[in-house]
This record gives structure tokens, C-alpha cells and sequence, in this order.
């Protein structure tokens, strides 16, 4: 088991679910290979995860489940999505139940419980609609008061598990002139409504995803009692808008999974395949592009983590963090799996050639993730919208909030301290301005120039290194605050170009800082590799190449240290990550061990 309990139940899942390679695993890649060529619904594997009892780490303990925090809920979420991100996203619609734990009557808590655990059921959440998208104050669903209840009429679509679900949260206008006051949310319960009066519509053929559910609802003059309405009438947009927090964030275990199952595919066929007297693995370029792989898996590791124990800790600030981690690990790993694609080279066209086609399916399925639960512009909007606020707390900074904020991070980021329970209810529109890990930034460096508290074995040459580098993304932060305060707010959706652009350099600068915090509270405890910090380096340099042309040299022998690494774990089937828990393991044949074990001492002597 791994040394920390929040990885226990992901250690145990891979466990019991085997090496996807083994085509006799639930959920191997010949198998998920299989259904999504067939485009057929996973029915028997998402029913060997109820069985397993996975669905009672969506429900929180005080509900009847086993949920207790949403940094072990993305670690066993990148178990499934490693091996299938159809099958992962399937399950985990499941998350929207949160909905419920946020905002229901206890009756309603009860029966959400029962429903998942005992019915094997789950949700869907219907937002979006044909006409209008994302626009969810423009939707047309309306919900007509009557005695005892409302009648709903309308269709929403398009809806991921809109047919196969039992409940469906239904987000429809209840005020005709109550503009955003004027939307309601409701959790629908199928099973009690009269068939004559909804349907479904018929499943969308989809690029990725392909078994999906991906269908949508309508319905007719539709009768729905008082007791499905969640929460007050009139609050449907305010507690959809906070439900995305939490399903934003999550969504981006999504792409790590996925990610960990590329870069591991194609080091497989880097290491055997042989090309020119040798193997593509000792090619200069092949070999750097899966080393920038590995590290942008560990940058957007320290941003996922990091969010998901802050939802615990800051959870007034998650329209900024939620906002920061949507868009940025699902768009940053989709980029990561396209570079390293070329490694493949002609398979990477082949649907069954090298690993059952496995990279290119996991392309395909990922591509959807930054379009889930608002895409990469509606977040990077959310972001625009508060910027400006941001800048003014960090100008109206005092000293004395200082104790509070360190406190702040050291729960946030330190993984060996215990998280508070989730406080739902304290989760705000906007951010009024905070951000943590960003105004920390100074912190930070502070604590880089108080050598004592870093560990001897860090060399000083890393020390001075990230000490540049932050005083650079500082510099960075500073220019960007000062170009927002002197610039016309923009309203509504009029946003310029330039703003967008500036909102991506926030989550590069967010992205770059938490990784920093990351390393600071952890380099005593996640091994050897991690606390040298050479990977730090690397990743704040890859984040600073879009930020600064003035960014320090770093030394190319630390590329091969970070090499060393990736074959380590890949040798001893770890997850790429920096908390690298024991994947299943398979038998390895020995042309692959002999590649790897060469490859090995080689890069050593490099290092």
C-alpha cells in the first residue's frame, strides 16, 4: 500500500482490477477496445464497479457512503480513466450527485443514497440545450406552477447518460421574468414520472466516447412533484454555477488518466522498437519529447491535487481554482498526448497494431474532457470576470493576514496533513479577489532563501535556479496586475481577445506557483527524486517559456535525471506521478525488461 491513506482505496481498485494488458482484467484494453468499436454502452463493467462498491465514495459518510475527500476521489477516478475514459466517464456521472449533497433535504439525501448503492443507479445532469448551449440563462425548458408540483416542458440535449440514468437534474425556468432569479433546478426522478409525458432522444454518434450514452431528454407537459425541486425556487443558476466548481475540478483526473496511458504506450514502443541500430527510446528527440511528457503530468499533478485538497480548505476561492484547473490540465495534457504522438509515428494511425490501438482511442475520448461542464473558454471567461479583483486584494495585502494564508497553503499542500470535511454551503460566485496560491507567491521565495528549511541533499544550483524563477513569475504577476488595473472593464460576454490570452498566462502563473508550493511542503516525504527538485525546475521552465523570454539556463543533465525517473516507475508499473502508487502489474516480456534495463544504467552514468 501506498505511505499515504488517501491513495489507499486507488492502490486497491488497480489492484482488483488487474493490468488493462490482461485481456481476462474487467476493464483491459482488448475489451474496451472491442465495445468501442461496437459503439456499445459498457453495461457489465460499470456493473462490476457497483459491484466492487464504488459508488459509495460519491456519497459522503454523514449520507451513508465512504466519500471523505476529493483528493482520494481523483486518485481512484485516474485508476479508471487510465484504462478507459468511456467507461470512467460513464461511472463518474455519479459526481453529480453533489447537487444533492449541497443542496438537498435530507429526504432527498436518503433517497440519492438508496438509489446509488442499492439500485445501482446513477444521474445526469441537463444543462445544455439544441438551440442555446452553454447560454444557460437563455435555456427554454420552463417549469409551470401547479398545485402539488410543476409541469416541465422542453428538451435538453445534448445529455451524457440522459437515457440510461434515473435521476436527472433538470435545470428550467420557473419565472418568466425573473431573469437569472427566474431559473429553478430539479432532481428528477424518472422512475415516477408518467412515460406519456417524456422521452429520449436518439443517441449521438460521437468522435470519442463512443459506447456513450449521449442522447437527450425532452418532455411534455410533464408533472413533477414539489419534492423534486432542489433547493429554493428561483437559486437553479447559482447552485448549477457551484455544482461546476466541484465537477470542474474533477474532470481533470479525466485527463490524467488518460495521459498516464499514453505516454506509457508509447514509452513501451520507444523502448522496443528499434530503428537505425538502436531503440527509438535512445533517440535524442523521441527521448525528450516523452521526458516534456512526464513533465507536464507532474505540473498538472501539483495543480489537481492541490485543487482537490483546497476544496476542502479554501472553498470560498473555488470560482477562481476550479476555473484555473479546468482549463488547464485537460488542455495541457490533450496537447502533451498530440506531441507525443510523433513517437508512434505510423501507428499511431492503427486502430489494433500496439496495444489494442489504446493511444489513439485515449486521443480521441480525451478531446471531449475540455468541453465537459463548460469548456476551456467559458472557464477562462470566469477568470476574466474576477482578474481584476484578484489584482486589488494582492495590492490591499496586509501583514497581518499573512499567519492565516501560510496556514492556508501548508493544509493545502502539505499531503501528510489531515483535510477538513468538505463544507459545501461555502461556496461562493466569486472569489472576492482571493487566490492563494498565487498571492503566496512571495511566500514562497521567502521560504527558498531560508536555506535551513530545505533539506541538505537539494543542490544549490536547483536552489538558485527556482529562486530566479519565482522572482520571475513574480515580475510576471506584478506586470499583469498593473496592465488589468489601467485597462476599461470589459462586461458581459465583449471580453477582448487579449483578455483571453491574459487569462491563460494567470493559470500558467497559478500552474507554476502551485507547483513550487507543492515541492516546498513536501520534499521530506515524497522520495528522493522529488526532493532533488530537478523536475521542479524543468516544469516551471516549461510553463516560464510562455510567460518570459528572460527566463535562467537550465542544465540539459537534468532532463536525464528526470529520464531516470520515468523509466524507474515505468519498470515498476508506478503511475506517473508525484505520488507514484503500485499499479497493477503484469508479466513483462523480455525483450521489454532487457530495453528497459539498458536503458537504465546508460542514463545513470548521464545523470
Amino acid at each position: 500500500m501506498p505511505p499515504l491513506k488517501q491513495y489507499w482505496i486507488a492502490a486497491a481498485l488497480e489492484r482488483d482490477l488487474g493490468h488493462p494488458a490482461d485481456p481476462n482484467s474487467p476493464l483491459s484494453f482488448q475489451r474496451t477496445a472491442e465495445l468501442d468499436e461496437q459503439e456499445t454502452f459498457p453495461t457489465a463493467e460499470v456493473e462490476w464497479l457497483y459491484n466492487w462498491k464504488l459508488q459509495r465514495y460519491y456519497i459522503p459518510t454523514d449520507c451513508g457512503g465512504e466519500f471523505t475527500s476529493f483528493e482520494e476521489f481523483v486518485a481512484f477516478v485516474r485508476v479508471l480513466s487510465r484504462r478507459d475514459l468511456n467507461i470512467a466517464i460513464a461511472f463518474t456521472t455519479m459526481f453529480w450527485s453533489f447537487l444533492t449533497w449541497m443542496a438537498g433535504t435530507e429526504a432527498q439525501k436518503r433517497k440519492l443514497a438508496q438509489f446509488m448503492i442499492e439500485d445501482h443507479g446513477t444521474m445526469c445532469l441537463a444543462y445544455s440545450e439544441r438551440d442555446h448551449g452553454s447560454d444557460l440563462v437563455g435555456g427554454s425548458v420552463v417549469a409551470k406552477k401547479v398545485p402539488g408540483g410543476y409541469r416541465l416542458t422542453g428538451e435538453k440535449w445534448p445529455i451524457n447518460r440522459a437515457t440510461r440514468s434515473g435521476i436527472t437534474y433538470v435545470l428550467a425556468r420557473t419565472d418568466e421574468e425573473g431573469g437569472n432569479r427566474g431559473l429553478s433546478l430539479f432532481m428528477v426522478d424518472k422512475r415516477e414520472l408518467d412515460p406519456a409525458h417524456y422521452g429520449n432522444s436518439p443517441k449521438i454518434k460521437t468522435h470519442g466516447i463512443r459506447g456513450a450514452d449521449m442522447s437527450g431528454i425532452y418532455f411534455e407537459d410533464c408533472f413533477v412533484p414539489d419534492e423534486m425541486l432542489l433547493g429554493p425556487e428561483g437559486h437553479g443558476l447559482e447552485l448549477a454555477l457551484k455544482g461546476f466548481q466541484i465537477t470542474r475540478a474533477l474532470c481533470a483526473a479525466f485527463s490524467q488518466g488518460s495521459a498516464d496511458t499514453c505516454l506509457r504506450t508509447t514509452l513501451n514502443f520507444a523502448l522496443n522498437r528499434r530503428l537505425y541500430g538502436k531503440t527509438v527510446w535512445d533517440m535524442p528527440h523521441p527521448r525528450r519529447t516523452l521526458i516534456n511528457g512526464f513533465l507536464d503530468i507532474l505540473t498538472c499533478d501539483c495543480v489537481n491535487i492541490a485543487a482537490a485538497r483546497g476544496f476542502h480548505v479554501v472553498p470560498r476561492q473555488f470560482s477562481v481554482w476550479s476555473a484555473v484547473d479546468k482549463y488547464f490540465v485537460p488542455v495541457t495534457l490533450e496537447k502533451m498526448q498530440q506531441e507525443i504522438s510523433v513517437v508512434l509515428g505510423a501507428r499511431f494511425y492503427m486502430r489494433d497494431e500496439h496495444d489494442n490501438g489504446v493511444f489513439q482511442k485515449m486521443l480521441r475520448d480525451s478531446s471531449i474532457i475540455s468541453v465537459f461542464d463548460g469548456s476551456s473558454v467559458v472557464n477562462l471567461h470566469a477568470l476574466i470576470l474576477q482578474r481584476r479583483q484578484l489584482a486589488k486584494a494582492r495590492d490591499r495585502r496586509k501583514p497581518k493576514d499573512l499567519e492565516a494564508l501560510q496556514a492556508r497553503l501548508h493544509n493545502s499542500f502539505d499531503l501528510s496533513t489531515d483535510l477538513p470535511p468538505f463544507a459545501p454551503q461555502q461556496l461562493e460566485l466569486m472569489s472576492r479577489g482571493a487566490d492563494d496560491v498565487l498571492q503566496g507567491l512571495e511566500t514562497a521565495l521567502a521560504t527558498l532563501q531560508d536555506q535551513g528549511l530545505i533539506q541538505a541533499q537539494v543542490e544549490e544550483q536547483v536552489l538558485s535556479l527556482l529562486q530566479q524563477q519565482g522572482e520571475l513569475l513574480l515580475k510576471v504577476l506584478d506586470e499583469q496586475d498593473t496592465a488589468i488595473a489601467n485597462s476599461a472593464f470589459e462586461h458581459g460576454h465583449d471580453q477582448s481577445f487579449e483578455s483571453f490570452e491574459m487569462a491563460k498566462q494567470y493559470c500558467r502563473l497559478h500552474a507554476a506557483t502551485a507547483c513550487l508550493h507543492m515541492w516546498l511542503y513536501n520534499h521530506q516525504q515524497l522520495g528522493d527524486f522529488f526532493a532533488q527538485g530537478q523536475w521542479l525546475v524543468l516544469c516551471v521552465d516549461r510553463l516560464l517559456a510562455h510567460l518570459s523570454p528572460e527566463r535562467p539556463a537550465v542544465p540539459t543533465s537534468y532532463y536525464e535525471t528526470v529520464a531516470v525517473e520515468l523509466l524507474r516507475l515505468h519498470q515498476e508499473d508506478k503511475m506517473f506521478s508525484i505520488v507514484p502508487f503500485q499499479l497493477a502489474q503484469a508479466s513483462v516480456p523480455e525483450s521489454n525488461v532487457g530495453a528497459a534495463e539498458s536503458a537504465m544504467p546508460a542514463l545513470q552514468l548521464q545523470a
